[in-house]
């Protein structure tokens, strides 16, 4: 199961949201400001980190800075009383991967949280091997013998995910979740828009098909 870190001063914040997580399974660890964290990273796997802004001895944004020196790929989730565009921007200039206002709503918490968990899951996997066909996420490369395709980030990101799930049925709302964000202002179209894209890129291509099912959504199925 996967391990949080939560990162809060406040005591109650901090056992409200502990239980209501171990409630999900998840495993909680807490700590109360920056610099008790990034001990706490030092001596424990971490799938997920949320982060307040306002604390003592390092704030959230110093530490998510700290965080990125030496690790980029931890997913951290912001939460802040502060709702002004400057704050959530520079939380994302520090490093985070997402930002929620308080007060926060249990049920929205839970899916930015999946959200983020996705996500990391698909960038850790790195490559995926389909027959003669390697999906490198680092390089957002797909590559079939001696042909190489270099794909925008959110198409290699959606064809990876229905990819790496074949004959599995994703709504537009789920994949625009995990790929565009919870929070993102993009239409549900545009995910129509970026399969047609994918469709004709590998028009031709007998390993896998990109199909849409109507009424409820996409999925891949491999032919090999």
């Amino acid at each position: 199961m996967f391990t949080i870190l939560i990162v809060d001063d406040d005591k109650n914040i901090r056992y409200v949201m502990k239980e209501r997580l171990e409630l999900e399974k998840y495993t909680v660890i807490t700590a109360k400001d920056g610099e008790e964290a990034l001990e706490v990273l030092d001596n424990n796997h971490v799938d997920l980190v949320i982060v307040d802004i306002m604390m003592p001895r390092l704030n959230g944004y110093e530490f998510t800075e700290e965080l990125r020196i030496v690790n980029q790929d931890l997913p951290v989730l912001m939460i802040s009383a502060k709702h002004l565009p400057e704050d959530r921007k520079k939380g994302f200039i520090s490093g985070i991967d997402d930002y929620m206002t308080k007060p926060i709503d249990s049920e929205e918490l839970l899916l930015h949280i999946k959200a983020l968990l996705r996500r990391a899951k698909m960038v850790n996997e790195q490559k995926l091997q389909i027959g003669e066909i390697t999906l490198d996420y680092n390089t957002q490369m797909v590559i079939r013998g001696d042909e190489k395709i270099e794909l925008p980030q959110k198409e290699f990101m959606l064809l990876f995910k229905l990819l790496s799930s074949p004959n599995q049925i994703f709504t537009r709302l789920q994949i625009m979740d995990e790929i565009w964000g919870y929070d993102c202002d993009t239409t549900a179209d545009t995910v129509t828009v970026h399969i047609s894209r994918l469709r004709k890129r590998f028009e031709g291509w007998q390993e896998f098909e990109l199909k849409a099912i109507k009424g409820l959504g996409y999925k891949a199925e491999i032919k090999i």
